[in-house]
């Protein structure tokens, strides 16, 4: 048995559980990050800047490991394609929170399970849907249900233009996973998958905020450089370097189980952080969306 083979066969120790529930904490409050860095820097501008940021670091991670990053191996355009999704996630992501609240967007953005479930049935070969991932994805569909509700009920425009921006990036971030796993991608450095992406969208954000008219950089202050470090040197670096090394080592359905953590800490820290509202409805989104994540991910019996 070779080693990469063994590795599939790892329990997840205290250590790594420990780790990955820091990830998710991680992701979950990035858009609470987001949200106050928006009041001294457009968000489209903020997006561009992160993704440079973190390309730069990846970069020199790369260089320090001797990963070779300039040798024809077939994925440059399909590197490019995965950077243009990558881009067009964070745009409506980062703009779209200019309208509706961080942790509604938490919530919203973990479409994106679901939407890996669909396509890699209709675009992967051999990939299935089994009866507990349908239930699943019924589940989530009913917590988005329910979280659009709310605006609806509110009669909320804004919001609901925000939530429909951020339900769009969850797509986008889904189709992105397809990308890579259907493609010539998948065979690469995942280092190098992830350079792809924050190079192309460090280019196209920053023009995508001039041609949107952004007045750019409008404040400064201690809090909103660290919500900028804390989104380009820690989330879209560190934070994602682990888990390509968690998924080299352990099996990814197990560590595909903890992504539902990822909404309830968006939601707890834009209800402690930033004051805003934990409503019933959204609480009970909350819950059908991790459920439903819990049950795509929900590896199969005997496996």
């Amino acid at each position: 048995m070779t080693e990469k083979t063994s590795t599939q066969f790892k329990s997840l120790n205290l250590a790594v559980m420990a780790l990955l529930v820091a990830l998710c904490a991680s992701w979950g409050l990035q858009q609470v990050t987001i949200k106050v860095a928006i009041q001294g820097i457009s968000p489209v501008l903020q997006a561009g800047i992160r993704s440079l940021g973190a390309a730069v670091l990846v970069g020199v991670w790369m260089g320090i490991r001797r990963v070779p990053l300039w040798e024809k191996d077939g994925t440059l355009w399909w590197g490019i394609a995965a950077g243009l999704l990558f881009a067009g996630e964070f745009l409506l992501l980062y703009w779209g929170l200019e309208y509706t609240h961080a942790s509604r967007s938490a919530v919203l953005m973990y479409v994106s399970p679901f939407v890996v479930a669909l396509e890699a049935y209709l675009f992967i070969p051999g990939e299935k849907i089994r009866l507990i991932q349908v239930g699943g994805l019924c589940c989530a569909f009913a917590g988005i249900v329910a979280a659009f509700s709310e605006s609806f009920r509110l009669l909320t425009v804004r919001m609901l233009v925000g939530d429909s921006m951020v339900l769009a990036a969850g797509v986008f971030w889904g189709a992105t996973t397809v990308l890579i796993k259907a493609s010539p991608l998948v065979r690469i450095s995942p280092g190098k998958t992830l350079l792809y992406q924050l190079v192309v969208s460090a280019v196209v954000l920053p023009i995508g905020s001039v041609a949107m008219g952004e007045p750019g950089v409008t404040r400064m202050t201690w809090v909103i450089a660290g919500c900028i470090a804390y989104q380009a040197f820690w989330v879209a670096s560190i934070t994602y370097l682990a888990w390509f090394w968690l998924i080299q080592h352990y099996p990814p359905s197990r560590l595909a189980s903890f992504t539902f953590l990822t909404p309830l800490f968006g939601v707890l820290g834009g209800g402690l952080l930033l004051n805003e509202p934990m409503t019933p409805l959204l609480l009970l989104a909350l819950v059908l969306v991790g459920s439903g994540i819990y049950l795509v991910n929900r590896p199969a019996a005997g496996s």
